[in-house]
């Protein structure tokens, strides 16, 4: 299918109008390149390299890109968008330099673009998340590699809630353990159970999409033989008793299961959870501590927050 790329430059203050002509044309979503990307602190822990290309950016101001379906309407529309931008200036916003520029882009080439911006990052004391389409040498001799492909499910294995699962797994994940990974994702968290010395790794995924995109990323890095996955829904039917349990989803979704945790985790085990905002912080532990398990740690990263807890041993 054919699309065509509207891009207009323009200023800071004309973004959020122009961003709503652009949805009232038909754009789904809008892509922005702002000047000041560059400026900006980001938190680095490990020592990643943020891959930011200067020449995607505009020197000043701000690009705003929206794509369109070819259609003999689209002529209209893009007149229609450009008249309604020019407008705007009666409303005293200041468009800038308001040049608009059109070009055709060819669906197929929407499925690899985000790839080149996609690299390998450490994201913990051993873990380095490596995409399959790159090359790349460890730097120690104890340094995990996760190869991924996240394909259409959630999970590149960069994001603040997934960094800090890994970061648990390495603190409470030992040789021999059994994990259980509830919402595996692109299956990132069962694949570092597994290389981290666990017996066995069984993840559940309710997307039958994100089965499928995880069992490519246990095969892709040789632990098939450990980690299992399966479709299933939270808990439901899993019996197994783990020494860890893992679940990287909403923290709505986690309060609803804390007791089924309870039941299957091992006493002196791990519980941990992640997906969860600031806002949702005491309510998932007050969960959690309701179904009897002891907080052992809260990570918070950005917004996010992950938390550690244990199933005490009977005395």
């Amino acid at each position: 299918m054919k699309w065509s790329e509207l891009s207009i430059h323009t200023t800071h203050e004309a973004v959020e109008a122009i961003s709503n002509i652009l949805h009232e044309a038909g754009a789904s979503g809008v892509v922005i390149e702002d000047s000041m990307e560059f400026a900006r602190e980001r938190q680095d822990m490990f020592g990643e390299i943020y891959a930011l290309d200067p020449n995607d950016f505009p020197a000043k101001g701000v690009i705003l890109k929206a794509y369109l379906p070819v259609s003999s309407f689209l002529g209209e529309t893009v007149e229609e968008v450009k008249l309604a931008i020019k407008n705007l200036s009666t409303y005293g916003i200041n468009v800038g330099e308001n040049e608009v520029a059109i070009s055709e882009v060819n669906e197929e080439d929407w499925a690899t673009a985000w790839k080149k911006y996609y690299h390998p990052v450490k994201i913990s004391e051993r873990f380095t998340i490596v995409p399959t389409w790159e090359t790349y040498e460890p730097v120690s001799t104890d340094e995990l590699i996760i190869e991924l492909d996240p394909g259409m499910a959630f999970g590149t294995g960069t994001h603040p809630t997934t960094v800090m699962c890994l970061q648990a797994l390495e603190k409470t994940v030992k040789s021999g353990d059994y994990v259980t990974d509830v919402g595996t994702g692109s299956g990132v968290l069962a694949i570092g159970a597994a290389l981290l010395g666990a017996k066995h790794v069984h993840a559940l995924d309710l997307d039958e999409v994100a089965v499928r995109s995880a069992k490519i990323n246990v095969k892709l890095n040789n632990v098939e033989h450990i980690a299992d996955v399966v479709h299933g829904n939270l808990l439901d039917n899993v019996e197994q008793e783990s020494d860890v349990v893992v679940a990287n989803i909403l923290a709505e979704i986690i309060m609803s299961f804390t007791d089924d945790a309870f039941q299957i985790v091992k006493e002196g085990g791990m519980f941990i959870t992640s997906g969860i905002i600031g806002a949702k912080k005491e309510d998932v532990k007050q969960s959690l501590e309701t179904a009897g398990f002891i907080i052992v740690e809260v990570m918070m990263m950005e917004d996010w927050v992950t938390i550690l807890s244990m199933k005490p041993l009977k005395e």
